[in-house]
């Protein structure tokens, strides 16, 4: 701030103000800019101040400090897991590989291995990756995982070149948020919902009153039984997202018992927007995610049950009309 006041007063007196002006407003200049030394002759605050003081002699020059210098590598690859919101939306997650080697490599084939998962799964998107630097490399989740099974790890298998010269590396993979446990049991938890009953959600969104600011809004959870008799499922609840909240306070507690053998049904659930600004509009991936709470059999889980794209559009048009950014949403439709 100083600097630029400074530097705004210094452009603009040249050849505008007269010499007894630009005195007076050098004796100012002292309390809008630091001194550079306490008192002396060259101070233009001081009585015996010349008509040759210039006001920029009382800046400081600031000096950037250096950051420190990287570690020298280690000669290795690591690797770890990473799932962002966009890799949970499009069912997939990351592997990265940090090169912390003194020569940039090439990638030819990336495969990761867990027991949990059973067969490996084969990494896309393979580019380069400098000296000291990381790169993901995207892994689609396996549609049936190796249910039952436990691992504490994965590890993967790196096929790269280097100064010309092919090499293979099989290195543990970290995981410290447990994306892949959280993967496989999800994964699994849907599989043994699939036994009595597909769920998902309807296209229409609709909404109380003319759809408009402070509106309440309505999505319909569709259960398609299997019509056949066995597991008991239990939804418990439903939790929202950065955009929409079901029910009251941002959990609808659903209370459902279905059965493969019960007839379909048509569940409504209350949603309002959760908040009302840019940045919660901004999230991407998450607002067409629901957690839905149930009990299998009488074994507890959750697992993400997503919107639909025609039913993500008119979920978000209702929130935005709600919150106040649209007129309405067409008498209350979606």
């Amino acid at each position: 701030m100083t600097g630029r006041i400074t530097g705004r007063v210094t452009g603009r007196v040249t050849g505008r103000m007269t010499r007894s002006r630009l005195l007076r407003l050098a004796a100012l200049l002292p309390l809008l800019a630091l001194p550079a030394a306490c008192g002396g002759d060259d101070d233009p605050g001081s009585p015996d101040a010349g008509p040759e003081s210039s006001p920029t002699r009382s800046l400081y020059t600031l000096t950037p400090i250096p950051l420190p210098p990287k570690p020298p590598p280690t000669g290795t690859l690591i690797a770890d897991i990473e799932q962002s919101s966009r890799d949970g939306a499009a069912n997939r997650f990351q592997v990265w590989i940090d090169n912390d080697t003194d020569r940039p490599i090439t990638p030819t084939r990336v495969v990761y291995h867990d027991d949990r998962f059973g067969a490996p799964l084969e990494a896309t998107r393979l580019r380069d990756i400098p000296s000291q630097a990381r790169r993901g490399f995207q892994i689609t989740e396996p549609d049936q995982p190796a249910c039952g099974r436990t691992a504490e790890s994965g590890t993967v298998t790196v096929d790269y070149v280097v100064d010309g010269e092919q090499k293979s590396e099989t290195i543990p993979v970290a995981d410290e948020a447990g994306v892949v446990e959280r993967i496989a049991s999800s994964t699994c938890l849907e599989l043994g919902i699939a036994k009595v009953a597909h769920l998902s959600w309807a296209d229409e969104v609709t909404a109380d009153g003319d759809g408009g600011k402070g509106s309440i809004g309505t999505m319909t959870l569709l259960i398609e039984p299997t019509g056949r008799p066995g597991p008991t499922l239990r939804i418990d609840s439903i939790a929202g997202n950065p955009i929409l909240s079901p029910g009251d306070h941002g959990v609808y507690e659903a209370d459902l018992t279905i059965t493969g053998d019960q007839p379909p049904r048509r569940v409504p659930v209350p949603i309002k927007p959760t908040r009302c600004d840019a940045h919660a509009f901004g999230e991407s991936g998450s607002f067409a995610a629901f957690g839905i709470n149930v009990h299998v059999d009488g074994e507890p889980g959750t697992f993400v049950l997503r919107l639909g794209p025609v039913a993500a559009v008119n979920a978000v048009t209702y929130a935005k009309a709600s919150c106040g950014f649209l007129t309405s949403i067409g008498g209350g439709q979606g």
